[in-house]
Parts: C-alpha cells; structure tokens; sequence
C-alpha cells in the first residue's frame, strides 16, 4: 500500500465587491507537512469576474493570483517569504483578509501525491 499523508487545503477566492460578499473560487493552496510541500494553482474565470463586477479590475485580479502562487511557491516574486519554511507560508496566506482575492477556510485530506493533489483540487473545485 502506498504512503498517504496528511495535507490541508484551502480555496483561493474572488470577491469582486467585498461588500456584496459574492465571491468565486480562483485557485487552491496546499500544504503538506510531512513533505515540506505547499503550491498554489489559480484559473481566473474572466467572465465569471465581470458578470459580478463589470468594472472589476481584471489585470490586478490576475497579478493577486500570480502573488498567491509566487509566495506559496517561495521563488522568485515572494518577497520575504521566500525564506520562510512551506508552512509558515502556507499560514500567511491562508490568514483572513478583507481583499478581492482571499482565503476560504481550511479542509484537510490523504494523499499519496501532493503534486497531483493540487491540480486534482483545482480541476474538481476551481475549473
């Protein structure tokens, strides 16, 4: 039997008006402890963001998700979090904000393949 382990997840939404409380899902983030893993993969749904907010700032919803993925991943673009372990940024970008592209709560799961687990979440709940 393969070795699953525990990971948590949380969905990257959209909320074009943060005062309607509308809100689309736009990416996942995971985190997988006993891998040192955490990536985040976002698919911004262009039309969905319009039909909410005709004047949504489109450019600068896509430069939040490419900022999610930069910091999740710790490369290049992640600013100070580049130094930062898997999950001390997993952490920050999983805290509670009132922004157009913020966290959802956090769910956990097993997996075999965190990898795969990122584009399965963002296939089922995203695209």
């Amino acid at each position: 039997m393969t070795k699953r382990d525990v990971f948590e997840y949380a969905l990257v939404r959209v909320v074009p008006r943060v005062e309607r409380g509308e809100c689309f899902n736009a990416g996942v983030i995971v985190y997988c402890r006993a891998r040192s893993f955490a990536a985040a993969r976002t698919h911004l749904d262009e039309a969905r963001l319009l039909a909410l907010d005709p004047k949504a700032d489109v450019a600068g919803v896509r430069a939040a998700l490419r900022a999610v993925e930069g910091v999740c991943g710790g490369g290049e673009g992640a600013g100070q979090a580049a130094g930062d372990d898997a999950g001390r940024r997993f952490r920050w970008l999983i805290a509670p904000r009132s922004t157009v592209v913020q966290p959802g709560p956090v769910h956990t799961g097993l997996t075999a393949d965190p990898e795969a687990e990122v584009e399965r979440l963002l296939d089922l709940l995203v695209r």
